[in-house]
């Protein structure tokens, strides 16, 4: 063993004391997977090379006969020579330039090859105490870097293709516009390792344990062989990944039936409303207009035409909806929530504690008979305002897509595990059930009924000393709870029409997301009772909220 040597072990060592449990956790520079180029760009260049061969098959069939048996070639076999490519074959064949050819094709791919390999090689990430940092490119250079007590999730997506080889993207949601940092790709087992590292540095803890010594930091890593990643991928897609290290007692899931139930319902729904509007703006005025013997005909096509393409986007959505829904779990884990789902394609998300700044339950009019509930949340992410908007971005927020009462109650329970017990009577007997006899709610007065004649009784709000609860919806009941030390502001405002009845609007402002923050026509004293209690309360609870760093709590 060299001088350096001992110095590289007890520096691996120290770091992997700190909170590390992979040797990619320690400090140093390492790169990312070898195929890494060959799935971010390379497999564009396998598809064109895939077309160029498909539409030169028969000629290329023709041209290897021709060169290794001749004597089998028949004259009555004709090539289209028309196109370009075609004829500049033609005229290698007849300049004998073969050779020539073929030696530039070893030339480029060779070039190709040595490319991918300087991307691959310019390509590197370490992981600190404190950051995760990515460094790229080889004539314009660019680093990134991720500080991990901003990191406000950690995602593992495994697209179909790089499951079936045992890779994986690892991607850190920083706080703020366009701060995510991607790690593409890692090997399955890896990725996991350091995700696990990551959140383990984020959450503050220092493991200082026996075991974690120098030999364990230096064990040798097991490499799978090709033929068995590629069958362990494919046992992955059948039975799911990811579930192995939680108890499965824990693991909430969705049965695939309620699931296609649900997105049936919402389906019929849509199918219903684009029903009604072809009858009201296109049938009807045909119907009024439309004189003549064709007048039947044209009703007929006009609403198959018409029909067929909105009966497509049905399907495509609710297809949507049960492709990113398939084997969905959500699982308590010790860095936070961890949510899975997919079929081909899975996205894991871990959620750390303190990071969830707002959580709305909901239960649609369709839904009740059968007494499911969705849940969804606000959080912080690498987004800007308008993909906040997109569907990518609600099925970020989309915690629990369908559940029972008791699915949505352990859901909630995880994500806002610092809610006090008692808090737990406010949700669900008086938010979502409610109003109750003696409603703790603070509601619109009958004044205000002109504005939401049917949430009277129903629109309110409730300050305990966890959290600020907002009631809405009588037909489709929703309940949003907002943590005091997540709340970043609170404003009142007053139009023309509500300072003549005495009325005020409040808003909770909190990071960007489907869940609002915003109370309109509650009495103008009530609304300054419940500001002043809320910017008390939330400097109280920021003060001393440690979530930032929640296993060192």
């Amino acid at each position: 063993m060299t001088t350096s040597e001992p110095h590289a072990h007890g520096r691996v060592a120290k770091l992997l004391l700190d909170g590390g449990s992979s040797n990619l956790a320690d400090g140093e520079w390492h790169r990312l997977h070898p195929l890494t180029p060959l799935f971010k760009g390379g497999l564009v260049f396998i598809v064109v090379l895939g077309i160029v061969f498909a539409n030169l098959r028969d000629r290329l069939i023709y041209f290897g006969v021709r060169l290794f048996a001749p004597h089998e070639m028949s004259s009555e076999i004709e090539i289209d020579s028309d196109d370009p490519v075609s004829r500049g074959l033609d005229w290698v064949m007849a300049n004998n330039l073969v050779f020539l050819v073929l030696l530039g094709l070893v030339v480029l791919v060779a070039i190709v090859i040595v490319c991918y390999w300087l991307v691959w090689r310019f390509q590197q990430f370490r992981i600190t105490g404190e950051n995760v940092e990515v460094k790229k490119g080889i004539i314009f250079r660019s680093q990134r870097r991720a500080p991990l007590d901003r990191v406000q999730g950690v995602n593992l997506t495994r697209p179909f293709p790089a499951r079936l080889i045992g890779m994986a993207k690892l991607t850190l949601e920083g706080a703020g516009t366009g701060a995510d940092v991607a790690l593409e790709y890692l090997a399955t087992n890896r990725a996991e390792q350091v995700r696990a590292d990551i959140l383990r540095l984020a959450s503050g803890v220092r493991q200082a344990k026996a075991e974690a010594n120098a030999p364990a930091a230096h064990a040798p890593e097991e490499r799978a062989s090709v033929a068995g990643t590629f069958n362990q991928g494919v046992t992955n897609i059948i039975d799911g990944v990811d579930t192995d290290d939680v108890v499965p007692e824990s693991v909430v899931r969705i049965p695939i039936g309620r699931l296609i139930a649900s997105q049936a319902i919402t389906g019929l729904l849509w199918l219903l409303f684009f029903f009604v509007l072809i009858i009201a703006f296109v049938i009807v005025p045909i119907a009024i207009f439309e004189d003549g013997p064709e007048k039947w005909l044209v009703l007929a096509i006009t609403a198959v035409t018409t029909g067929i393409p909105m009966v497509i986007a049905v399907v495509a959505i609710v297809w949507s909806a049960l492709s990113k829904g398939f084997r969905f779990s959500i699982a308590p884990t010790p860095d936070g929530v961890r949510v899975s789902s997919g079929l081909l394609t899975t996205v894991t998300r871990t959620i750390p504690p303190g990071r969830v700044h707002a959580v709305e339950v909901t239960q649609s009019l369709l839904w009740r008979p059968f007494g499911w509930w969705s849940v969804r949340i606000n959080r912080m992410g690498g987004q800007s305002a308008s993909q906040q908007s997109s569907g990518q971005a609600a099925a970020a927020s989309m915690i629990l897509p369908v559940g029972t009462r008791a699915d949505a109650e352990r859901v909630v329970g995880l994500l806002l595990p610092a809610a006090p017990e008692g808090d737990r009577l406010f949700v669900w007997e008086h938010g979502m059930v409610g109003p109750q006899a003696q409603d703790p709610f603070t509601v619109i007065p009958k004044r205000a009924y002109f504005w939401h004649w049917l949430q009277r009784g129903r629109l309110g709000v409730r300050v305990t000393s966890f959290a600020m609860l907002v009631r809405r919806g009588r037909l489709g009941r929703r309940l949003a709870v907002f943590p005091l030390a997540r709340i970043q502001g609170v404003s009142v405002s007053q139009g023309i029409f509500a300072r003549g009845q005495r009325l005020a609007h409040l808003r909770a402002h909190t990071v960007p997301g489907p869940v609002s923050g915003n109370v309109t026509s509650l009495d103008v004293d009530d609304v300054q009772e419940i500001a002043d209690l809320l910017a008390r309360g939330s400097l109280a609870a920021a003060e001393h909220d440690s979530t930032h760093r929640w296993a060192s709590v």
